[in-house]
């Protein structure tokens, strides 16, 4: 992937110096957007096979923590479509070392792709804020570690993350390469996408009142979507600045497929446990940004949605 001639986000903030606070109550797993972070499914089932415990249990238990109604208001002016208000914070340094670079490289492609999306439509793109932290940091969604992964948290329109996790996703689920690490940073956009959009606030509303399985189908649907804003920004990044190299898109396929619900369980958790989709969804949704860089072709929440072929 193509990125070090390109601009660098004012957004990115390095907190990797800092330690991570808890909040008064206890640990809180930020799982604010409607699901775990696209990591945090990943260290649930590796926790889970390593102590032989059914994945399914560890997600449920955490899927029974989301859907506490104390924890999406936590205090805080509740969610609006327009967006909400952002908690007053001193500014971080920008990121100086290669991958802090790289990630604000490719947060500055995701604002450029948005802005231009979103004005299309007769809409204003309201740029998110990247946190990089190491080990644990403290979100408006509560405390999060770095086992959690990346994440977008909605109340305070922040995408926290740890890069750790492109060494776990490069050594431990063999997807490496820099578009690899792009997509996940893409997804994560993504979730802000659909918080500007208001589908983010709708679908939480609407888990609430659902029973387990129907509200994680309603959270695979979000992350599908998310998947596909990804392949959206690919698209749009591509014929703007030609980024794309031979084998990226392979790459960030891989990566889709090595945080599939059904891979990272290995067929130990029941479809309907599932909160993100499986390997051949995200990837099949990924695709469908990719070739058609189109924002209609993602509705994954059709009642017959179907990918791109």
């Amino acid at each position: 992937m193509r990125w070090e001639d390109y601009r660098r986000s004012d957004n990115v903030e390095d907190r990797r110096d800092e330690r991570g606070g808890f909040e008064t109550g206890g640990m809180q797993i930020p799982l604010g957007r409607g699901g775990l972070g696209i990591g945090g499914l990943i260290i649930v089932g590796i926790i889970a096979l390593a102590l032989g415990i059914d994945p399914s249990v560890l997600i449920g238990n955490l899927d029974q923590v989301m859907n506490q109604p104390q924890f999406e208001q936590r205090g805080r002016p509740p969610m609006r479509p327009d967006g909400p208000t952002r908690p007053t914070a001193q500014p971080k340094a920008a990121p100086t070392d290669q991958t802090g670079q790289f990630v604000a490289a490719v947060l500055a492609q995701t604002e450029d792709v948005w802005k231009q999306v979103f004005k299309q439509s007769g809409q204003t793109y309201r740029e998110p804020r990247l946190v990089l932290f190491a080990n644990a940091v403290q979100s408006a969604c509560g405390f999060g570690q770095a086992a959690t992964g990346p994440f977008y948290c909605p109340q305070d329109q922040r995408i926290y993350l740890d890069i750790s996790f492109f060494r776990t996703l490069r050594e431990r689920f063999k997807a490496p390469g820099d578009f690899a690490a792009a997509y996940v940073v893409a997804h994560e956009v993504g979730h802000h996408v659909q918080n500007l959009m208001g589908i983010m606030p709708r679908v939480m509303q609407e888990r609430q009142r659902l029973p387990p399985a129907q509200a994680n189908a309603l959270s695979v649907r979000l992350e599908l979507q998310a998947d596909c804003f990804a392949g959206v920004w690919a698209y749009h990044a591509d014929t703007k600045l030609k980024v794309l190299e031979p084998g990226d898109v392979e790459k960030a396929l891989a990566a889709a497929s090595a945080i599939g619900d059904d891979r990272l369980t290995q067929g130990r958790v029941a479809p309907e446990s599932f909160t993100h989709g499986t390997s051949a969804q995200r990837q099949a949704w990924f695709t469908t940004g990719v070739k058609t860089g189109s924002v209609q072709r993602c509705n994954t929440f059709a009642p017959d949605a179907k990918p791109a072929t």
